[in-house]
């Protein structure tokens, strides 16, 4: 299966993810924790991170995996 993550990073420290498997975000800082209730709350934000699973990844998979099983 394909999983999609979208993490966010301030001075090389994780403070938030999205992590397609879980459908949420998550914070990992008391700022991500804040944002991750705030975005989680937010359908438009949430419902946005979720659809990039379709929209992104697997169209591209599928373009990246035909490429790769054409040259072998």
């Amino acid at each position: 299966g394909i999983e999609y993550i979208d993490s966010y990073f301030f001075n090389k420290v994780e403070d938030i993810r999205f992590n397609s498997t879980v459908g949420r975000f998550v914070g990992y800082t008391e700022y991500g924790v804040k944002n991750a209730e705030a975005w989680n709350s937010d359908a438009g934000i949430l419902g946005q991170e979720q659809a990039e699973l379709e929209r992104f990844c697997k169209h591209n998979a599928d373009i990246y995996y035909s490429a790769i099983r054409d040259k072998t």
